[in-house]
C-alpha cells in the first residue's frame, strides 16, 4: 500500500521537476531564488523565536516602600496628593513621546487629545478638591487631638471573651 495516490511518486515528481528545469525559461531561477528566499527566511524566523523567552527567569527582587504606623491620615493625603501630581508628570511626558510617535506615522491626534485633556482635567479637579475636603478634615481632627484610631465605630471593634 502506497502513501502516494496511483499517478504520484517520488520518481515521477523529481522526474517532473527535472524536466521543468531542463527546459529553458528566463523567469526559472529568479522564482527558485526568490523561493527558497522566502523558505529560509521563515525557518531563520521560526529559529530566533524558539530561543526567545526560552531561559530561565532571573528572580526579581521587589522592593515596598515601609511607612510609620503611627503617621497622621493628613500625611498619607498629603503623600497621595503627591503622588497624583507625579502620576500626571509622568503622564504627560509618555503622552508626549506617543503624539511624536503619531506625528511621524500620521495619525492625527490633536481633537481628540483636547477633548481627553479637557475630561482628565475635569476628573483631576475633583479628585483635588476632595483630597482637599479630607485633607482639612484630618488636620482639625489632628488638631482636636483625635487620631484615626480612636475615631473608630464602635461596631468595629471587638473584645475578647476568656
Amino acid at each position: 500500500m502506497s502513501i502516494f495516490p496511483k499517478p504520484v511518486s517520488p520518481k515521477s515528481a523529481l522526474g517532473d521537476f527535472w524536466t521543468y528545469f531542463a527546459q529553458p525559461r528566463a523567469h526559472k531561477w529568479p522564482l527558485l531564488g526568490l523561493a527558497m528566499a522566502i523558505t529560509w527566511v521563515i525557518v531563520w524566523v521560526f529559529i530566533l523565536d524558539g530561543k526567545t523567552n526560552t531561559g530561565p527567569r532571573q528572580n526579581k527582587i521587589m522592593y515596598f516602600q515601609s511607612w510609620d504606623a503611627n503617621r497622621s491620615d493628613a500625611v498619607i493625603i498629603a503623600k497621595q496628593k503627591a503622588d497624583l501630581a507625579k502620576g500626571e508628570m509622568i503622564l504627560e511626558k509618555k503622552q508626549k513621546e506617543m503624539q511624536k510617535v503619531a506625528d511621524m506615522v500620521g495619525i492625527e491626534w490633536r481633537d481628540e487629545e483636547a477633548r481627553n485633556r479637557a475630561k482628565r482635567q475635569e476628573a483631576l479637579t475633583a479628585i483635588n478638591k476632595m483630597l482637599d475636603e479630607r485633607l482639612v478634615k484630618a488636620e482639625a481632627t489632628e488638631k482636636s487631638g483625635k487620631t484615626a484610631s480612636t475615631t473608630a465605630s464602635p461596631a468595629s471593634k471587638t473584645t475578647a471573651q476568656p
